[in-house]
């Protein structure tokens, strides 16, 4: 059984979908944090985040690339929409994917193309989304308990450029899979959204 889970940042779609996994008993894979992990490394190479030759390079990141802390702070985020836009990088990355989603027994993924493009086969289809005010508010809030001065303006404007490129980008564009439940968390909190979730899946699996 496959659940793909996709949606913009900050949605909720990782805790939706961690959770998921542990209701279900399947592997959760964070997809973002691959993309994340390239744009780390091209931060560290030195490169251009926004070229493509640099990116595609990134993708040689060693494994433990994703145990970086440094792949959960703004920055690396804002880096890791940059680069995914290359097709050249969404190529090299899919098979990862594909393997992950395929292995015996199945998976849960999410990020933003699962299930449009990694996974389209996928048992139950979740498109997690919210508003920018919701978006940036939980975002604000878990940087200020990290200690991270940002304004609530300045991750507004941030989750929209996010959200532009990823809704505009020519290969893979954050779109929800036509046979896809959409959850919108605006207005429900952590344990609501995942029971809401959880229904979802179960409702898509008896169809």
């Amino acid at each position: 059984m496959i659940i793909a889970v996709d949606g913009p940042t900050a949605s909720g779609k990782g805790t939706i979908a961690k959770a998921l996994g542990e209701h279900f008993g399947l592997p959760h894979l964070d997809t973002g944090l691959l993309y994340r992990a390239v744009g780390r490394q091209v931060f560290l190479d030195g490169g251009d985040p926004d070229d493509g030759g640099d990116a595609l390079a990134a993708t040689s990141f060693p494994d433990s690339m994703l145990a970086d802390p440094h792949l959960r702070n703004e920055e690396t985020g804002g880096l890791a929409s940059r680069v995914s836009v290359h097709p050249a990088v969404r190529q090299a990355l899919h098979e990862r994917q594909r393997s992950f989603a395929t292995q015996e027994g199945g998976a849960v993924l999410d990020g933003r193309d699962i299930g449009t493009v990694i996974a389209p086969e996928a048992e139950a289809k979740l498109f997690i989304t919210a508003s920018v005010e919701a978006r940036a508010q939980r975002r604000f809030l878990e940087m200020r308990d990290r200690g991270v001065q940002v304004t609530l303006l300045e991750i507004e404007d941030d989750l929209r450029r996010r959200d532009e490129r990823d809704r505009n980008r020519a290969v893979a564009p954050l779109i929800p899979a036509p046979d896809a439940m959409v959850i919108d968390t605006s207005s429900l909190g952590k344990d609501e959204a995942i029971v809401t979730a959880i229904k979802a899946v179960e409702e898509a699996l008896s169809a």
